[in-house]
This record gives C-alpha cells, sequence and structure tokens, in this order.
C-alpha cells in the first residue's frame, strides 16, 4: 500500500501537467532561451549525476560530443520521411543524454521535439528541430570546456 501511495503521489503532478496538442504549438513556436542568471550547463547537476566524479563527466561530454550531430542528422532524416516516430524516439534518446548535464534549453527543446514526434504534429517539426539545433550549439562549447 505504501508503494502504491508513493507511486500516486510522485506521478500525480506528471499526469496533471500533461501536454494538450493545443499547447504544443506555442512550446514549438518558440526557441528555448536560458534566463540570464541560468546556466547553459549546470554543472553542479552534471556533477551530482556522475557522482562527483569529474573525470567521467568529461568522459561522458566527449561521447556526447562525438555522437549529437549523427543525431541531429537522424532527426533530419526522420523529419524528411515524416516518420513522426522516428522523431520521437531520437528527440527521447537526444533529451535523456542532456539531461544528465543539467542542460535545461537543450532538455525543453528535445522535449518539444519529442512531443511534437508523439503527436504526429509534423508540421512543427522545422521550428522545433531548429530550436534543438540552436539550444545544442549553445551546450557544445559549454561541454568542450569540461
Amino acid at each position: 500500500m505504501a508503494r502504491r501511495r508513493f507511486f500516486q503521489d510522485i506521478t500525480q503532478p506528471w499526469i496533471k501537467a500533461s501536454v494538450q496538442p493545443a499547447e504544443i504549438t506555442s512550446v514549438a513556436m518558440s526557441t528555448p532561451t536560458n534566463q540570464p542568471d541560468e546556466p547553459i550547463l549546470d554543472r553542479e547537476v552534471a556533477l551530482t549525476r556522475v557522482g562527483g566524479d569529474a573525470e567521467l563527466l568529461r568522459e561522458i561530454a566527449v561521447l556526447f560530443l562525438e555522437n549529437y550531430e549523427a543525431w541531429l542528422g537522424e532527426l533530419r532524416a526522420a523529419a524528411g520521411r515524416g516518420d513522426a516516430g522516428g522523431i520521437q524516439n531520437t528527440a527521447h534518446g537526444l533529451k535523456g543524454s542532456v539531461a544528465n548535464f543539467g542542460a535545461k534549453s537543450a532538455y525543453e527543446a528535445a522535449l518539444t521535439l519529442e512531443t511534437v514526434g508523439r503527436n504526429q504534429n509534423l508540421e512543427l517539426v522545422p521550428s522545433s528541430l531548429a530550436a534543438l539545433e540552436s539550444a545544442l550549439a549553445e551546450l557544445r562549447p559549454e561541454l568542450e570546456a569540461l
């Protein structure tokens, strides 16, 4: 019973905050930007994710930098094919990767693109993909500096 209550407590906010298709348009049409006091890469979050191991964080950053262009290529190819499922899956993977770095703008852009794919709103893909590319371009030098 306690486990069930715990699950309800942590999932209820997500269920209430589910994105409706009409809301996707407004989210997808805006480019995520960090607030002036908000870091592009939250080093504290990133270090927490790797148990404080700065060397491991650098290794993960290098792996990400070596692969993210290929993931963007997969997204572009899926968009060209009109493959909403491919867009959703690839954006989901990118979202998880950038979450490791506490990169809020990149995370939000990937989430938007994932949602656009899930809801098959292919007309929103170009602007959503552009927002993700922009957020990743901002993140790249931060990762290179680790």
